[in-house]
């Protein structure tokens, strides 16, 4: 890989799957019985020192980025994050530009939390379903109690303390119902950074292969077409909406950022608390288990050819149907997760959020064509304002 670029972004779990809450439709709280042995959920120092100096060392660009996920990443606590960051200095000797986020609930945000998070310049995302009375219908306690009240404490000390937090919401089949709700209620707490998240738990012996809380595809599509709307109308260049900026970019011909919208994929691996790497946060199982970072380096375990022929089936598998589909440069076939439903002709490897995408991203072609034009002639001297 010498002298050649390697984008990836590793999710790192350093307290595991272990969290303090029990939402209903978690995907990662599973994972605890791979490692059935274990008695705590916490990385080690001196993995985490090997962790960070290989991060660094496989970073071919002038960023390093950290990604702290779980789980719930706060429970391995503040002195834990203060090492990472006394081996992140240790160990970038070239000076780059480190960069730390970490996605949490909310519920542990303390003051402690916030000096220290603001102190060290951490980007946070908080996971917040909309409204009280949506929020709490999924986002529990492990007793089944609310946590809606407990989040916004976390999130309103978080504004307290300088930091814009990113919201997470994930999309299922209550509060797709209601967008302007769910959008209002962002809104009036100022968030400048939004990302909506579909909730497709396959469950094959149910109606339509989903759980009863996955959001209905069309739905999606609808949800994200009205907010869209609102945010056209009042809110461009004041708030990010994620998978807006993903669909612009194909106007301007950009790459994509997110992978599940990337041809291919694979650039977004996980480190498990024990070092252990598997190819995707939506694939940690024994048969995506490609090696262990105390054994292997992190760079050789982005180069391998597993984790290569991982991503690359992404593409490989496209069906004609998405390959001659009109929107397939905003979608190409989103995550393979998803991708478990049948074409109409039959062909199989169809996503199954494909009819909400594709009304979604026709919805807004439209939009980004214009936007892309105007830039285009402002670029070429042809008007000004």
């Amino acid at each position: 890989m010498k002298g050649q670029a390697r984008e990836f972004q590793v999710f790192v779990k350093p307290a595991g799957p272990a969290c303090n809450l029990g939402c209903s439709y978690c995907y990662y709280l599973g994972n605890n019985t791979l490692y059935e042995q274990s008695t705590r959920f916490l990385m080690a120092d001196d993995l985490l020192e090997i962790y960070i100096r290989q991060q660094i060392e496989a970073t071919t660009g002038d960023t390093v980025t950290f990604s702290w996920h779980g789980g719930e990443p706060l429970l391995a606590g503040t002195a834990f994050y203060r090492k990472a960051i006394g081996f992140q200095r240790k160990h970038n000797k070239d000076g780059k530009k480190v960069i730390n986020g970490i996605q949490t609930n909310g519920t542990l945000i303390d003051s402690e939390w916030c000096d220290f998070l603001a102190e060290e310049n951490f980007t946070v995302g908080i996971s917040l379903d909309g409204p009280e009375w949506l929020h709490d219908l999924f986002r529990s306690a492990k007793d089944g109690g609310a946590t809606f009240s407990r989040v916004m404490h976390g999130y309103d000390q978080l504004v307290m303390s300088g930091i814009d937090p990113e919201i997470l919401c994930v999309v299922n089949s209550e509060n797709v119902k209601y967008p302007a709700e769910v959008y209002g209620f962002f809104r009036q707490l100022g968030a400048p950074f939004i990302t909506f998240i579909p909730l497709v738990e396959r469950q094959p012996e149910n109606p339509g292969g989903v759980s009863s809380r996955s959001v209905p595809a069309e739905a999606f599509g609808t949800f994200m077409c009205e907010v869209f709307d609102e945010w056209v109308s009042a809110d461009i260049g004041r708030v990010k909406v994620q998978i807006f900026e993903e669909a612009l970019r194909t106007a301007f011909n950009q790459e994509h950022t997110l992978c599940i919208f990337k041809p291919v994929c694979g650039g977004v691996p996980v480190v498990e608390h024990n070092g252990d790497f598997y190819t995707c946060d939506h694939f940690v199982s024994r048969k995506h288990l490609l090696g262990n970072i105390r054994e292997k380096s992190l760079a050789d375990l982005l180069d391998s050819e597993k984790q290569k022929a991982f991503g690359e089936e992404k593409i490989n598998t496209l069906p004609q149907y998405c390959i001659k589909c009109s929107v397939r440069p905003m979608c190409n076939g989103e995550c393979p997760k998803n991708r478990f439903i049948n074409t109409p002709d039959g062909e199989p490897g169809l996503n199954y959020l494909c009819e909400g995408y594709k009304l979604f991203f026709t919805h807004c072609t439209p939009f980004a064509g214009s936007v892309a034009e105007v830039w285009r002639q402002q670029h070429e001297g042809r008007i000004s304002f």
